[in-house]
């Protein structure tokens, strides 16, 4: 479960944020990132003990700590990049667009960025990349929790423009029901043209 150890390892700096994003791999919408800061490191047991790596939780589960969350003293900022952005810079760059947007929307100027994964995004502020911090440390899993349910809010409202693809399930990854709609119906405008199998589908 994660805590705030790597949090702690960095106490001369004051404010810390954590950073995740959702979406990189789906064919359609776009990448979303989430940034938390924790003022001063504190946070409630109950909502310490819910969090975790986005992944690991169910939906509902997912949506209640989202909730929590926004209810507590974090501060929180979320950031995306458009398909048309992801298409035109590609998904690793777009992803970090997402997560200067999402730290530029935090409310909070933060003297050091965690950041899921093993890629630096190039912030405003000093940058620690943690593998699977999502898992690690708290502030990234509740970035983690806000990209997720952000972004899977925003594909359940995009299915209803474009029930065919069931977004509203599949979140717009390749699976069976998705591919085929897509063999059918082609592309929609939010689906990202340089991903293989929506090219595939333009000809």
């Amino acid at each position: 479960m994660p805590d705030f150890t790597i949090e702690n390892k960095y106490k001369d700096k004051r404010i810390i944020v954590g950073i995740d994003e959702a979406g990189r791999g789906p064919l359609a919408g776009p990448v979303v990132a989430g940034a938390v800061i924790f003022p001063e490191l504190k946070i409630t047991p109950e909502l310490a003990s819910s969090l975790d790596d986005s992944k690991k939780l169910s939906p509902k589960k997912r949506e209640a700590v989202f909730k929590t969350l926004y209810e507590s003293d974090a501060l929180i900022g979320v950031g995306m990049a458009s398909a048309a952005e992801i298409d035109e810079v590609n998904i690793l760059q777009a992803t970090f667009l997402a997560m200067r947007r999402a730290l530029d929307n935090v409310g909070a100027t933060a003297d050091l960025a965690l950041v899921d994964g093993n890629r630096d995004p190039k912030l405003y502020c000093p940058t620690v990349t943690v593998i699977k911090g999502d898992g690690l440390s708290l502030s990234i899993a509740a970035a983690s929790i806000v990209a997720k349910v952000t972004r899977d809010r925003i594909m359940a409202n995009l299915a209803l423009q474009y029930p065919e693809y069931g977004w509203d399930k599949n979140a717009a990854y390749g699976t069976k029901e998705h591919l085929e709609a897509l063999a059918k119906y082609g592309p929609t405008p939010e689906h990202r043209r340089s991903f293989a199998p929506v090219k595939q589908a333009l000809f």
